[in-house]
């Protein structure tokens, strides 16, 4: 075989390689473009802002006006009311007993022990000793001596329950007595007084 045949047969080779080649190359075109740029376009939207949105309006149509909260008012009877009430009674009877105390008696004379002043000053014991009553049992876990006697609660449960103990010795030194003077006033003022400062380091 000669050199100018083998030439021509390589040559043509060459010439079937570069055609199978480029028909190939026709087929499968090389895609040189950007993912987002074969799939979205600049119209579509975003499917996870549509969803986004969705949700959004979903909960601002399910959201409801809360009902404002009923005021607060507190009960009209309570322990602790009940006991205030009593004490307050007690302070406003001891002053009404003091405005109809007798004058000066006689030593021979017999003492008015039914008299408006007399019925006051029981009421006033009965009401005292009611208020403590009640404070001990709704205020017993108020008294702790680990808190000292600065303690406002200490202070009060002692003042208490001491100006009631005064009241309730004055009315009844006062009515064992049927004639002549009783020195009963100072220590029923006293007592009266111990409820008082008592009350007042509550409020």
């Amino acid at each position: 075989m000669t050199v100018g045949v083998r030439l021509k047969r390589f040559a043509a080779a060459v010439c079937l390689a570069a055609l199978a080649g480029t028909a190939s190359a026709a087929d499968n075109t090389l895609d040189l473009t950007l993912p987002a740029g074969k799939y979205y376009n600049d119209d579509a939207k975003s499917f996870l802002l549509a969803d986004n949105d969705a949700t959004e309006l979903k909960a601002k149509n399910t959201i409801v006006a809360a009902t404002p909260a009923a005021e607060f008012e507190p009960k009209l009877i309570t322990g602790k009311k009940i006991h205030e009430y009593l004490g307050l009674g007690t302070l406003i009877l001891a002053g009404l007993t003091t405005l109809t105390a007798p004058g000066d008696t006689c030593a021979t004379c017999s003492r008015p022990v039914n008299g408006a002043h007399a019925e006051l000053a029981k009421s006033t014991a009965v009401m005292a000793l009611a208020t403590v009553a009640s404070g001990l049992i709704v205020h017993w876990d108020d008294f702790n001596l680990e808190d000292g006697w600065k303690d406002p609660d200490n202070q009060h449960i002692v003042l208490g329950v001491t100006g009631a103990a005064l009241l309730a010795y004055a009315v009844n030194k006062s009515m064992n007595v049927s004639q002549g003077p009783v020195s009963h006033a100072g220590i029923a003022e006293l007592g009266a007084l111990g409820m008082l400062v008592a009350v007042k380091l509550t409020w």
